[in-house]
């Protein structure tokens, strides 16, 4: 009996033992495994799903903005034109110019040499079929030796008219003296030029000179077909450019005048740049 209780004692302890070793695994952090989820992992995602992060809204640039393609050609409304400011409106008349009544523009302003009290005028109007021209001087001491087409004109007592249609790289100058000489040439400058002589230059252009009481005038047409021999399409419309002089280098009074200003230090007609507005009226 003294043995089973033994034996039964000896039972109980290694139960004893067991139990206890049991209890102390449990306390032990359990092992992670494939199956079971990372708690760590769990909790980012439960704050995921709590607090969705919020997506950055960049408010749009200027870049940003959608471009508005430019209108085509075919979009694009055609503006009016810019009014002209004319230095001198060309009257348009019908039949014979009655000079009286065409508006004047003084050659008075005197360059490069002491006033000697000469002074010129310049008018012009037009037809459907010419361009007439009307130029006068005042001089008491008028020198006229040249009587031969295309002869140095401005030695003598002179009256010029230079002239460059719109748009056009060359221009005219048209170079009369008393006796009805002329001097025409065409080009870009002054050391650029080529003489114009056709035909009858002086019944081509109906060109007329007269003494006055106080100096001398001289009257020619430009005819359109001759505009059209350089300028295909050329009409009596829109703005011509020009300018008018009076000159003398041989004269008694050596002198130079013109409408419009030339602002350089030496003698030179030559220069479009300074050339006035000449606009066609209706």
């Amino acid at each position: 009996m003294f043995r089973s209780m033994n034996r039964i004692c000896k039972y109980l302890l290694c139960l004893t033992v067991l139990a206890a070793a049991l209890c102390a695994t449990g306390c032990d952090e359990a092992p992670v495994s494939a199956e079971q989820p990372d708690p760590t992992e769990a909790v980012t995602q439960a704050e995921t799903v709590t607090e969705p992060a919020q997506e950055e809204t960049t408010p749009p640039t200027e870049a940003e903005e959608p471009e508005t393609a430019p209108p085509t050609e075919a979009q694009e409304e055609t503006a009016p034109p810019e009014p002209v400011e004319a230095d001198y409106v060309i009257t348009k008349v019908s039949g014979e110019p009655d000079w009286d009544s065409i508006p004047a523009v003084p050659i008075d302003q005197v360059l490069w040499t002491d006033d000697f009290g000469i002074r010129g005028a310049a008018q012009l109007c037009y037809d459907s079929e010419h361009l007439y021209v009307h130029l006068s001087a005042v001089e008491s001491d008028i020198r006229a030796e040249n009587t031969e087409p295309l002869a140095p004109v401005y030695q003598d007592s002179c009256l010029e008219f230079f002239f460059q249609p719109e748009g056009a790289d060359k221009y005219f100058n048209i170079e009369m003296n008393p006796n009805g000489c002329v001097c025409m040439e065409y080009g870009p400058a002054k050391t650029d030029r080529f003489a114009l002589v056709r035909g009858n230059i002086v019944e081509y252009f109906n060109i007329r000179t007269d003494r006055t009481a106080d100096g001398w005038e001289a009257f020619y047409d430009i005819p359109l077909d001759y505009f059209r021999y350089f300028f295909p399409d050329y009409e009596f419309t829109g703005v011509l450019y020009g300018n008018f002089y009076k000159c003398g280098n041989l004269c008694t009074n050596k002198h130079f005048l013109a409408w419009k200003p030339i602002d350089l230090a030496s003698p030179d007609f030559h220069r479009p740049e300074f050339f006035g507005t000449l606009v066609y009226g209706e």
